[in-house]
């Protein structure tokens, strides 16, 4: 960042009788003055290029012209001519070293964008020992040093970075960024500004941000095609962040009739091969800018970019919960180990959950906003954020990245050499280091028992070690497809539930080493609530070896069969308990009326009315596999409810 906006403008733009005038500027050349004044003026309009022409000519009709050759040394920064600046800086510099301090800490910026860091050092060291700067220039300088360091250092240790673009399907001679990803990367949603129809003026407000999506498949990324309305508009939309199964969007769109603030977040969900009208997230909004969201796998965090009051400068991050009730708590700000008073943005939270990417501006980088990562603390706080490293982040500034389910391969916008054009989305492999840890996904499709068609079901999964759920979806209602993703290393319980059907339930462990590839597929069959359907096992009751007392890690699954049992308030069931052959056929006749009691027990404690349980323990007497195998007597060793008849 340059100092310009206020210490640039006292110098430059003042009343009558201040330094800017003529009699008071350094050169004694008219003519120099004269282009000199000129250039101020298209300078205040933002037209650059017309100032830098100017200034040039100011400069060669006097060499030691101090005020232009500072003035221009801006202006070419703004154009990006790094080099130039550098020279103008340093004329600047050269002709009245002490005349404005701020020249030091301004050459360093643009050395640093061109890599030059122990050039960069030295004129910030200078910088520092002048005495007169104020505090906060002071603060600021030392900031800047300290990223100069950083920087030094980590392109002395560069981490591996070999980005590959995603072709041409995808990317255009327009700008291309912000990508999302469902979590099987079989569906990448991302904004394109190209221009408005009709529209050939490549000025900024000729330019028009619309969703794009394409999907993989054996030949590669499908042509690109717009999102279509209702969620695309002839407003611009963006900074979005997709469901893990890809049927859910959140993004951001400004100025809409129903709008709060500047930018607000919206929802949009595919029902069918339709996206629903755009729904404003209501309390998550201000009046301020609110931007840039990123949703938990389970749906009920989500984390975003604000300015609205109460931020530490800039936009910071926050943060939101959904309650059991489907309300947004209040947001909060995220704190200072995230946030800076410099610019934070670009927040993606990974469907592991416990790990957020994001770039910043005020934390020690390579002079930009650079990528960061921090990792959730078992105490839900979070820890101090880690520069991902050169050469992912450079001089330049880095923007939002997203990491695929498994963790090894993040997708970013570039304008780097060698693309199609302007900015292109790319994807590279993750350094080991700067990985999330690996989730997978399940998915498969949801239907009824009784006709064998799609339902759209709720499927959560939930961790039976911790009773936290990880992730939640909502099956698609004319295909009853779904994907939820699973975390490795833990075990979990996954309930699929429908209205008028008993849930399902599965249980899947996970090893803490996932291959690359690895996934689940379980196509799912809910029963009807009807006497006569048969029997579902739950499989994640448990209880204490040899006994009916049951674990903790059941209440999950006893508490789904309340809901079912208080939604239904006419159904009544039996709790079948089930053995396997080790013993004798009474003590586990004995045992399994005792466990189905317990499950009974649990219910009434819920407030379920006992005369709609009946626990019947049926021993070893009924197997559903071969008892001579561990695994069939497993099977074996179940809880199973049937639905009576009134």
């Amino acid at each position: 960042m340059r100092v310009i906006s206020l210490l640039l403008i006292a110098f430059f733009f003042v009343p009558a009788g201040c330094v800017a005038q003529q009699g008071e500027l350094s050169t004694r050349s008219k003519k120099a003055a004269q282009r000199f004044h000129e250039a101020r003026g298209f300078y205040e309009y933002k037209k650059s290029k017309e100032a830098a022409s100017l200034l040039k000519e100011a400069v060669e009709i006097d060499p030691e012209f101090f005020e232009a050759h500072m003035l221009l040394a801006n202006v070419l920064d703004d154009l990006d001519d790094f080099q130039g600046a550098i020279v103008h800086y340093k004329e600047a510099i050269r002709i009245r070293p002490d005349r404005f301090p701020p020249n030091y800490y301004n050459l360093a910026g643009s050395e640093m964008k061109l890599g030059q860091y122990e050039e960069a050092v030295k004129h910030l060291e200078t910088f520092l020992a002048i005495e007169r700067i104020h505090p906060d220039m002071r603060k600021k300088g030392e900031a800047r040093l300290a990223n100069c360091r950083f920087a030094e250092q980590a392109v002395k240790n560069p981490v591996p970075f070999s980005p590959m673009n995603l072709g041409e399907a995808v990317n255009t001679p327009y700008d291309e960024y912000h990508p999302a990803i469902s979590a099987d990367e079989a569906t990448l949603i991302f904004t394109r500004s190209r221009p408005r129809d009709g529209m050939s003026d490549v000025g900024a407000a000729q330019f028009e941000e619309d969703f794009y999506i394409s999907r993989i498949g054996a030949e590669g990324w499908s042509r690109a095609v717009p999102l279509g309305p209702p969620v695309n508009s002839h407003g611009n939309e963006g900074a979005h962040c997709l469901s893990p199964d890809g049927n859910t969007l959140y993004f951001t769109a400004c100025g809409r009739n129903d709008g709060m603030g500047s930018c607000d977040l919206y929802i949009s969900q595919r029902l069918d091969a339709n996206w629903t009208q755009p729904q404003n997230l209501g309390p998550l909004n201000s009046v301020f800018w609110d931007t840039q969201p990123s949703i938990s796998a389970d749906g009920r965090e989500i984390i975003f970019v604000s300015k609205r009051e109460g931020t530490l400068g800039g936009g910071d991050l926050y943060q939101s919960f959904k309650n059991e009730q489907g309300r947004w708590s209040k947001p909060r700000n995220m704190g200072p180990v995230l946030n800076t008073p410099l610019e934070e943005s670009g927040p993606f939270l990974h469907p592991d959950g416990q790990t957020l990417y994001f770039t910043s501006a005020g934390h020690p980088g390579m002079g930009g906003q650079d990528l960061f990562i921090s990792r959730r603390n078992a105490d839900s706080t979070w820890s101090k954020p880690e520069n991902l490293g050169y050469p992912i982040n450079t001089s330049a500034d880095e923007e939002h990245l997203v990491v695929n389910s498994m963790g090894n391969r993040a997708y970013f916008s570039s304008a780097r050499p060698g693309g199609t054009g302007g900015r292109d989305l790319y994807i590279f492999e993750l350094p080991g280091a700067l990985r999330p840890k690996p989730v997978t996904f399940l998915r498969g499709i949801v239907t009824s028992a009784a006709d064998q068609k799609p339902l759209q079901a709720q499927v959560t999964v939930t961790d039976l070690s911790t009773g936290v759920q990880k992730a939640m979806a909502r099956s698609n209602r004319q295909t009853g497809a779904y994907l939820v993703c699973i975390p490795s290393g833990s075990s979990y319980a996954i309930n699929a539930s429908a209205p008028g059907h008993l849930f399902y339930s599965g249980n899947y462990t996970l090893p803490a080493e996932l291959g690359l590839d690895d996934h689940y597929e379980a196509n799912i069959s809910l029963q009807p609530i009807t006497p006569g359907a048969a029997p579902i096992v739950l499989k994640n009751i448990f209880f204490e070896s040899g006994s009916s007392t049951l674990l903790a890690s059941s209440f999950i699954e006893l508490n789904k069969l309340v809901e079912l049992l208080k939604a239904n308030q006419e159904v009544r069931i039996e709790i079948g308990g089930h053995t396997d052959d080790v013993g004798t056929d009474s003590e586990n006749l004995k045992l399994s009326q005792a466990r189905a009691q317990s499950v009974v027990d649990f219910l009434v404690s819920k407030e379920i009315a006992v005369k709609r349980l009946l626990a019947k323990g049926y021993g070893e007497a009924k197997p559903i596999a071969d008892n001579k195998t561990n695994e069939g007597r497993s099977q074996n060793r179940r809880t199973e409810i049937t639905i009576l008849a009134p």
